[in-house]
């Protein structure tokens, strides 16, 4: 499994642009950024050099880790997945691109698109001592008329950013990405009500349009959360010190809450359920909720069955649990 923190190669750079950078006018900038998003707003706020500069110290590091938690999973469902094409959607400063480079050597061709100048500098500037990435093509304007005229990619990725877009826009979106994936499509969104909402809708379009779940979910049905729960996932990461400078916050880590679907053009051949919150453990069983191919089941693991008992208590939340119990 790919960690979930930023990679060496991306840490130097990153640290090379925030040298002179203040950190305390990186954390006004983060908040402003933070509000707007939190508001309903988009990239729109981030105009400048240091706009963009603030948002990777404050987000890029949470964002790396969902989307790499998310590949995780999809490699250990597909672990024979080796694609050599990316299209990277609404790519930002390319954050899930370096995840899809450390997740899979297999990529040798990287696409990002992006309408915002800002970050696409910046994300130009990241790579350009990156032996992998060096070569990347980055392309600006908006995503539906990018993607009209991009070529297809074995593996298409939107990270944190169908919710910039409005539900009638979100719907072209979804038919153009797959209609450019040649075998998976993944989608990241923040780990909300909202997110997985729109997650949820997306999932189904694309299923009656012939796509195939290959994680989180177990099974190509309706998804059997009733309101108030939805399913959404934790990855935990590390605070590097300008983190925790840039966010006030005190904690050497952090938990990114994400949810995400990853879409396939062919049925997965293992049909895993999924943890979807973490276990309880005691003495005398492993409780957990788990998706399984035939709906959402409560797991008790007795203590008496050892060898049973053993597995299931190393459970996390999110795991693929290849196994009914």
């Amino acid at each position: 499994m790919t960690s979930p923190d930023l990679p060496a190669e991306l840490k130097a750079a990153l640290d090379a642009k925030l040298r002179g950078f203040s950190r305390n006018d990186a954390a006004e900038r983060a908040a402003s950024i933070s509000k707007t998003y939190r508001d309903g707003g988009g990239s729109g706020t981030i105009r400048f050099e240091t706009d963009a500069l603030a948002y990777a110290l404050a987000r890029m590091p949470a964002t790396y880790a969902a989307v790499t938690a998310s590949l995780n999973a999809l490699c250990e469902i597909r672990p024979e997945f080796a694609p050599s094409t990316l299209l990277d959607i609404g790519a930002g400063p390319g954050t899930a691109s370096w995840a899809a480079a450390e997740a899979f050597s297999s990529l040798q061709g990287f696409t990002l698109l992006d309408a915002n100048d800002a970050l696409r500098k910046l994300a130009l500037d990241l790579v350009s001592e990156s032996y992998r990435l060096r070569e990347a093509v980055y392309e600006r304007g908006e995503a539906r008329n990018l993607l009209i005229r991009a070529e297809a990619a074995d593996l298409v990725v939107a990270s944190y950013m169908i919710g910039e877009i409005g539900e009638a826009e979100r719907a072209a979106l979804a038919a153009l990405m797959w209609e450019k994936t040649r075998d998976t499509l993944l989608v990241v969104e923040p780990g909300t009500p909202a997110g997985y909402g729109r997650i949820i809708a997306l999932r189904g379009r694309l299923i009656a349009a012939g796509a195939h779940v290959a994680a989180p979910c177990p099974h190509d049905g309706k998804c059997p959360l009733a309101p108030p729960d939805w399913c959404h996932f934790t990855q935990r990461l590390q605070r590097s010190r300008a983190h925790k400078q840039v966010k006030s916050a005190e904690l050497p880590f952090e938990d990114e809450k994400f949810a995400y679907v990853a879409l396939t053009r062919e049925p997965v051949a293992a049909r895993a359920s999924r943890v979807l919150a973490r276990p309880t453990v005691s003495k005398v069983e492993v409780t957990a909720k788990l998706c399984t191919p035939a709906g959402v089941t409560l797991a008790r693991t007795p203590r008496r069955a050892k060898a049973d008992y053993a597995v299931a208590r190393r459970w996390r939340w999110g795991d693929a649990v290849m196994e009914e119990r």
